[in-house]
């Protein structure tokens, strides 16, 4: 560990991380209900910084209604070409609309209607249903060259609490260091692998 800051530590592991080809935006979200059921998914990392570490989804998807009566989570990034695993936990927030509605400007044309399509997480009687309410919403927003984000669309940070680093090593004599945040500060522990 090179670092008394686990965000600066963190971007080193990701500077690693790209420099030997690992796709970095693929990471496991934990989320759980209010009664403390847990769920976890696949969702793509759009950003981190001091702040925290950033995804997008429906508003109105499992984790989303989850995330609204259990603002806490945990993401775990895991680079098996590196034999390297983080894991963040902390207090999730939706992010400003002004940040959701700039990154869902960026996204392909075909993701912004898929989008505004899927009533993610609900059911889905037949994979047709889904193809005609694409091509439903293609149609509704041709000719216009911008599409609005959706309402119940939009971003949210994980604001860490905690991150583990955890580094691979021979004889299963891991390196694994905790970062705890405390009035502002962090305290870093050695654990036992």
């Amino acid at each position: 560990m090179s670092s008394a800051d686990p965000i600066t530590e963190f971007q080193h592991a990701l500077e690693r991380a790209v420099a030997h080809q690992v796709d970095t935006a693929p990471v496991a979200l934990a989320t759980a209900d209010g009664e403390g059921r847990p769920s976890v998914r696949m969702v793509l990392l759009r950003g981190a910084d001091r702040r925290g570490f950033v995804f997008h989804t429906n508003y109105n998807s499992r984790k989303g209604r989850e995330l609204d009566v259990n603002p806490h989570a945990a993401l775990c990034f895991h680079w098996i070409a590196l034999d390297e695993q983080i894991r963040a936990e902390g207090r999730v927030e939706r992010l400003p609309e002004v940040e959701s509605d700039a990154y869902f400007q960026s996204r392909p044309r075909g993701s912004q209607i898929g989008a505004w399509a899927s009533a993610q997480s609900d059911l889905l009687p037949t994979r047709e249903t889904l193809e005609e309410q694409y091509r439903e919403t293609e149609r509704r927003f041709e000719g216009q060259t911008v599409i609005p984000r959706p309402p119940f669309w939009g971003g949210y940070r994980l604001i860490p609490e905690r991150i583990e680093f955890w580094y691979g090593r021979p004889d299963r004599l891991h390196d694994r260091v905790s970062y705890t945040r405390e009035q502002g500060n962090w305290r870093i522990e050695r654990l036992y692998p």
